[in-house]
């Protein structure tokens, strides 16, 4: 039943995790408990559906005039909103991308653009019935606390709609507004930039390549963005640079045997292994993994540090424009000119017509109070990377502010569904002196020497993190269980990909879907590419093979579980 203790991972956790029922301390609730949620995006409609799951009363503020936040393209920036070109395609594969009770459609397409994915976020609204929930056309002006905050822990919320303010008081806040709507652009880093000429910009406001018909283009940073406008560039212009400090990985979305490059990399299985050996041996498998398709040295993208890894970067075409001379990758700019640049490796100068700055974003809350809220050398004091450490009373959270090596949506839905929980006071949090001591020791960012070593504040283990978090809801799978229940299943879980539909499988918020969306997993995944019948002819090989690997993951089940 939604909402119901699971005991048997709950009793597994420490005190401060495990759900705490206001009935059992005499206490019972005279009111619903009004949740005031900023932004509706990805988060925020997750947020709002928690909210709604648990008892709350949500209110949800969007400046913008429709729901979406990233994945809704318009021509023009939006000031607090973030913003996409119209080529945009996602980076997750839509198994792994999905919230964990909602599948996408069957026949949308394994990594989808924009636009669809917007239409899957308003029926994934339509379906929980979410629009009632949100006011749009409002801006949150300021959150502040109320004169009693440290005895009721309430808000006042400040917004502005039709050039008129309103003040209302909140029990709880949930902020999810993400970290892609304040550009970082760095031009004290590059030493004559204000004699330049030509046109310059942040990517952020990059939207079609038509501007770069017949120029000379200067794309500064390798990340997925970065990437993906010099490839487009490249169609149109008459020479593209790529300019990058540090080199990254490029990877295919299509990954080994034809699969989604996310379904074969972010499996339990895999992420074991990976965390059970030490990090020079995982950096050297991933790179022999990323230079089985192409050698990066040759082609001048190989990472310098390659023992602390960053989100590599996913694009199809990339080494083929740069094997047909279409894409120059080329060093960091040493030095800028009115027509020109030159760079760290030549003193050659290069003319230049457009240079585009993808150089990331930094994140702020300006409606916040920087004693409630400070962010400092790019991340905040946030305990599981939602809660304030030094609140009096845990009822403001933030959702979405987090980089894990894996999508987006189930992981904010699933800080969405444990913070709603805090909120409503069914969990509890841990002593102001125990968060404090996590975040400062995430801050320093030592290193274990095993499994992966990521490189930002932000970035962490994707399944370990969602595991720990669906530990204190309640709705951690028990896998040694399982593997005597329903071993089919618990093969699936272990083996197969870390699909959203796993969180779903027990405690709070079971969806009895959850069993079948796992298992057919793969079906809905080639349903979209299987569009001619094709007759495979039976191999005796592969039969024998087959065979042999059923035993060789008997046998791996045997080793993992005893």
């Amino acid at each position: 039943m939604l909402g119901s203790r699971s005991p048997t991972p709950a009793d597994q956790s420490p005190n401060w995790a495990r759900p705490w029922h206001k009935e059992s301390q005499g206490r019972k609730e005279t009111m619903t408990k009004r949740v005031a949620i900023v932004g509706a995006g990805v988060s925020g409609l997750a947020s709002i559906k928690c909210c709604l799951e648990e008892g709350l009363e949500p209110t949800c503020f969007e400046q913008s005039e429709d729901l979406g936040g990233l994945w809704r393209f318009t021509e023009h920036v939006e000031e607090g909103r973030a913003s996409l070109y119209k080529s945009v395609v996602s980076n997750s594969c839509k198994e792994m991308s999905c919230y964990s009770d909602f599948p996408f459609p069957e026949d949308y397409p394994n990594y989808l653009p924009n636009s669809q994915f917007l239409e899957y976020l308003k029926m994934y609204a339509n379906r929980f019935n979410l629009l009632k929930c949100i006011r749009f056309k409002t801006k949150v002006c300021s959150v502040s606390k109320r004169p009693d905050f440290t005895a009721t822990g309430q808000w006042e919320v400040v917004t502005l709609h039709d050039a008129e303010q309103e003040a209302q008081v909140f029990d709880a806040v949930m902020v999810c507004t993400g970290f892609l709507t304040d550009p970082h652009l760095p031009l004290g880093c590059f030493p004559g930039i204000s004699t330049f000429k030509g046109q310059y910009f942040h990517s952020r406001h990059y939207k079609h390549p038509d501007i770069f018909k017949d120029k000379r283009v200067l794309v500064v940073g390798m990340g997925n963005s970065g990437t993906d406008i010099a490839v487009e560039a490249s169609n149109l212009a008459e020479k593209v640079f790529l300019s990058t400090t540090g080199g990254a990985w490029v990877i295919n979305r299509v990954f080994s045997s034809g699969h989604p490059w996310d379904m074969v990399f972010t499996t339990r299985f895999q992420n074991m292994l990976r965390n059970s050996l030490p990090t020079p041996v995982i950096s050297w498998l991933i790179a022999r993994m990323m230079n089985s398709r192409f050698n990066h040295a040759n082609y001048g993208l190989l990472p310098e540090d390659r023992i602390q890894l960053r989100e590599p970067v996913l694009n199809d075409e990339l080494p083929g424009r740069i094997l047909t001379g279409k894409v120059l990758i080329r060093p960091s700019v040493k030095e800028v000119q009115a027509g020109s640049v030159r760079f760290h490796d030549s003193p050659q100068e290069e003319p230049i017509d457009i240079i585009v700055f993808a150089t990331g974003y930094t994140f702020a809350f300006p409606f916040l109070d920087e004693a409630v809220l400070k962010v400092e050398d790019g991340q905040a004091s946030l305990y599981k990377y939602i809660f304030p450490t030094h609140l009096q009373k845990p009822t403001l959270a933030v959702i979405g502010l987090i980089k894990p090596l894996g999508s987006m949506i189930p992981t904010g839905e699933t800080q969405a569904r444990w913070a709603a929980r805090v909120l409503k006071g069914v969990n509890k949090l841990p002593p102001p002196s125990v968060m404090t001591e996590e975040v400062n020791a995430r801050r320093q960012n030592k290193p274990s020497g095993f499994g992966l070593c990521f490189c930002k504040a932000l970035q962490t283990d994707y399944i370990l993190y969602i595991d720990e978090l669906l530990t204190y809801i309640g709705a951690k799978p028990n896998l040694l269980s399982m593997l005597l229940t329903d071993p089919r299943l618990a093969l699936a879980i272990f083996f197969g990909p870390c699909t959203p539909y796993q969180f779903r499988l027990t405690g709070p918020g079971k969806w009895e879907g959850a069993r079948n969306a796992i298992l057919t997993t793969w079906d809905r995944t080639y349903k979209p590419t299987k569009t001619r019948v094709v007759q495979e002819p039976p191999s005796p090989l592969a039969s024998s093979l087959k065979l042999f690997g059923a035993l060789a993951l008997l046998l791996a089940v045997v080793l993992v579980f005893l």
